[in-house]
């Protein structure tokens, strides 16, 4: 496999954060975070999805647990704002730069708000898209808020 930097890495690397970088097979097509947690073999509760949100004027991104689901309600009174709708995945690289099955929270076009579950802060690593499908990359989920400025907080349905 390749172990080329993703731009998520190098910031990582200029930042001075330390993390691991796990790689899978993907040539099966099956990204979804359940099956990329069986391939890397890591507890699903370790293993993170990141989605992007949108009202009419900000996109918000949300890191949560790869087997639970956003509850959009929770998000929008975590980003202040009365309603959140999830970005279209035709717009994501648009907005991102990155694509669907290699979205990371690191190292979008810009920095937007950015919001962890608060089961993070349980975890000592935590595993995250290193920026491409087949990439991820595990570090301590302070080193995550500290480099995407992100607050931890309940974003999934219990």
């Amino acid at each position: 496999m390749s172990t080329s930097k993703t731009n998520a890495m190098r910031i990582l690397d200029k930042e001075n954060i330390a993390y691991e970088i796990i790689e899978y097979d993907n040539k099966d097509g099956k990204i979804h975070g359940n099956a990329v947690a069986a391939k890397i073999n890591k507890p699903p509760e370790m293993v993170f999805k990141t989605l992007v949100t949108q009202n009419k004027h900000n996109l918000f991104i949300f890191v949560i647990p790869v087997g639970a689901e956003l509850d959009l309600k929770k998000a929008a009174k975590a980003a202040g704002e009365k309603k959140l709708d999830m970005l279209p995945v035709n717009e994501l690289q648009k907005w991102t730069g990155y694509i669907r099955g290699g979205c990371s929270p690191i190292g979008m076009k810009k920095l937007y708000p950015t919001f962890i579950d608060e089961e993070a802060m349980l975890l000592e690593t935590m595993i995250v898209s290193a920026g491409k499908i087949g990439m991820q990359v595990e570090l301590a989920p302070q080193d995550l808020v500290a480099v995407t400025q992100a607050n931890f907080t309940p974003l999934v349905h219990q």
